[in-house]
């Protein structure tokens, strides 16, 4: 995936693309679903828009991240890198405009 961080920001889809995603095939608990979810909208071919933000580092508390959670996320990143690689998206393919389609909604 050519994503610098999809687990942080804020994550806005249109209707149209949560149609599509097989959501009943998400099988993370943890925060590994935002990567499981933008991989299957990029796969499907629609565009992905990635805007940086400045993450600033907890000053105070701690943190609600187990390490179950992030094992699961290790291990998400390791396998859809290998599906990826069986499955490799055409090179050249154009993202799929959803603006364009009738069933579409903002």
């Amino acid at each position: 995936m050519p994503f610098t961080d999809p687990t942080s920001g804020y994550k806005c889809y249109r209707r149209a693309v949560l149609e599509e995603i097989p959501l009943d095939r998400i099988s993370s608990n943890g925060y590994a679903f935002q990567i499981e979810t933008i991989h299957y909208a990029w796969r499907l071919g629609f565009r992905v828009v990635e805007i940086p933000i400045v993450f600033e580092e907890r000053r105070a508390g701690s943190s609600k991240m187990s390490r179950s959670i992030v094992l699961e996320a290790l291990w998400m990143v390791w396998r859809l890198l290998i599906q990826n690689r069986l499955r490799r998206r055409p090179s050249g393919t154009n993202p799929r405009s959803i603006a364009s389609r009738k069933d579409s909604e903002p």
